[in-house]
């Protein structure tokens, strides 16, 4: 276990309360079922494959063709998760070599819109964090030359 971190349970974590919002709803526990949900949709590979599957289908090797870097492991992982989570939908066709297919559910579906609200905010905010990844690399370049000896 990493220094600093606990396997018993603690308090939630106070936050401020802004209209309706439910101060409670960012438990950062371990075993909160929102905090599993969200690690398993913002997870890289999970995003890549619900925006690729939006409005078709893909076989496997079409989504590995497509996801850059993805070991066939990962994707595995990955596809099975999101099925098991009611995102994807998996048809095996009874033909020889068995050819399967992946889609989105209407419950992935309704994500993607979500998904895509996301990559359009990377897609605009992409110079400004450039720009803010350039200072931060500026200044700790800069101090470490201050400390060397």
């Amino acid at each position: 276990m990493e220094e600093g971190t606990s396997k018993s349970p603690s308090k939630r974590p106070s936050t401020v309360n802004h209209g309706d919002a439910d101060p409670f709803q960012w438990d950062t526990r371990e075993d909160c079922q929102v905090r599993q949900i969200l690690d398993r949709i913002a997870d890289k590979w999970s995003l890549l494959v619900i925006a690729l599957l939006e409005n078709r289908r893909l076989r496997f090797t079409e989504l590995r063709r497509e996801i850059d870097g993805v070991s066939q492991r990962m994707l595995t992982v990955t596809l099975r998760s999101l099925e098991r989570d009611g995102l994807v939908k998996r048809t095996v066709h009874p033909v020889v070599p068995p050819r399967v297919e992946y889609e989105l559910t209407s419950l992935g579906r309704t994500l993607h819109a979500t998904v895509q609200s996301l990559v359009t905010w990377t897609e605009k905010h992409q110079g400004e964090i450039a720009a803010a990844r350039a200072a931060y690399d500026s200044r700790t370049a800069d101090a470490a030359e201050a400390t060397a000896p």
